[in-house]
């Protein structure tokens, strides 16, 4: 077979999604109002060809094309998977809520597809060059995403203010590479990876690997580069906010993996000691901040902070068995936080939107199941046994133990009691208080039924995580 289709096999779920979402483009521009429908239909159907397609192209061992600026392998494999998964559950939860509002139906789902297709190239990125491109493609989308709601001056400013910080975090991010492309002559990982340590002690390779990390920083969301989390997560509508806080975390751990470990590891020295304050600063920052919240997007943005934090902790472990567990803390963090934020959306009706913590109020009295859903991803994001988000921290808090720092351990733990706090007082506010409105719960047959199976996963995958947590330490395979 020649190389180029070879090579085009590597990258067939690519194409298949980038043909699939032009498709999606064309179709919806011919279609009526009253058949809007098919654009979600069609979108739906492009992340399962994507899905059949990366299982059918499997690959057994890491390969690379298009000059090695391009790399399949079972971590991009995987990540990939469960970015479909994601994005798949995302359009399903915002199906009826774009209906019952003035927010462009067919742009969403055809933004949404092309930031997945800006993440998994940002998950196979092989060189700087296409961590970058992969990286502005799935920023470029999420700022048009983030202005859909064109009557909504909050929206607007919101996507003002990320699309501004963004441009500023990309800046850096790219002045980080010219520097280690200066230092090292490629722009290839695997060789800035050999030539690494020979400029270990240079003071502009030192300055590229610190920006560099403020690029990754901001697209994580981390302190002291979070300030367009809360305001962006509050400002979107919720559907769009659900779609940001989902799938990009999955590839913003892949574009941290590329770079720090594929291509930085020879500097592990260097960055962990940044990786270790900006995950104290961004458990803190995250825990307590998010107690003062009223608003619960914007209570979810600050806890996304301090989650972020505790991913951080596995990477900067430096180990297999750390990679592993923040690969587990990411893939668990996205399964909850589609869940959270999917129930934001079942509450709000039309006209209605239930985005204060007094809408939780009286859940319980309303709906029993729903209350019950919401309890178990409220436990698992505050670490409590048996759910899964406790196996989630306490994996990573393993790894950071294994490397002899206890004391970064114990002061996670710490940071994790705090943020328990205002996971469990959204429980109380369902069980324990009175509803303060009579707002009737118009949820579809198939929202309902989603949301309970996500909610049981978190559960269920609680009481027996090894097949997730063995997937992380085969991609990771420990030394």
């Amino acid at each position: 077979m020649p190389l180029i289709f070879t090579q085009l096999q590597l990258a067939l779920p690519e194409i298949v999604l980038l043909g699939s979402t032009c498709l999606v483009l064309i179709v919806d521009l011919f279609v009526s109002e009253r058949s809007r429908g098919i654009t979600y239909i069609l979108a739906q159907m492009a992340l399962l060809a994507v899905f059949i397609t990366l299982l059918a192209t499997s690959v057994g061992k890491t390969s690379d094309a298009f000059s090695h600026t391009f790399v399949r392998d079972a971590l991009g494999d995987t990540l990939k998977l469960f970015v479909a998964l994601s994005c798949s559950v995302v359009f399903l939860y915002a199906k009826n809520y774009l209906k019952t509002r003035d927010i462009p139906f067919g742009e969403f789902y055809v933004l949404g597809l092309f930031g997945v297709l800006g993440m998994m190239i940002l998950i196979s990125a092989a060189s700087l060059l296409t961590v970058y491109l992969g990286l502005e493609l799935l920023s470029l989308s999420m700022y048009a995403m983030v202005a859909l709601q064109r009557d909504s001056v909050t929206a607007s400013e919101s996507a003002m203010k990320y699309f501004v910080l963004g441009a500023i975090a990309s800046g850096m991010l790219l002045y980080g590479m010219s520097m280690i492309y200066g230092m090292t002559g490629s722009l290839e990982l695997a060789t800035i990876n050999t030539k690494v340590l020979e400029h270990q002690h240079d003071i502009v390779m030192m300055f590229g690997l610190v920006f560099v990390l403020v690029g990754i920083a901001f697209k994580f969301g981390a302190v002291p580069f979070h300030m367009w989390v809360p305001d962006v997560y509050q400002g979107s509508a919720t559907a769009v906010t659900l779609y940001i806080g989902t799938a990009p975390k999955i590839a913003a751990f892949a574009m941290l993996i590329r770079l720090l470990v594929d291509g930085l590891l020879g500097l592990q020295s260097e960055w962990r000691d940044i990786v270790i304050v900006i995950a104290i600063a961004s458990m803190a920052i995250g825990n307590v901040v998010a107690i003062a919240q009223s608003n619960i997007k914007r209570m979810l943005a600050y806890s996304t902070i301090s989650h972020v934090g505790f991913l951080m902790l596995g990477v900067l472990a430096g180990t297999p068995e750390g990679f592993a567990s923040a690969m587990f803390y990411t893939l668990v963090y996205t399964l909850t936080a589609l869940g959270s934020f999917g129930m934001v959306i079942l509450m709000s009706g039309y006209g209605f939107e239930a985005e204060h913590l007094d809408s939780f109020k009286g859940l319980n009295q309303r709906s029993p199941w729903f209350a019950f859903i919401m309890l178990i991803l409220m436990f698992s994001m505050a670490g409590v046994p048996p759910f899964l988000g406790f196996f989630a921290k306490f994996m990573v808090l393993k790894s950071v133990v294994a490397i002899d720092l206890v004391w970064l351990a114990a002061l996670a733990v710490v940071f994790s009691i705090v943020g328990a706090f205002y996971y469990l007082r959204i429980v109380k506010l369902m069980y324990f208080d009175t509803a303060q409105d009579s707002h009737s719960l118009e949820i579809s047959t198939d929202m309902r039924l989603l949301m309970s199976v996500n909610g049981l996963l978190v559960l269920l995958l609680g009481l027996k995580p090894d097949w997730i947590l063995d997937l992380c330490i085969r991609v990771f395979p420990l030394a």
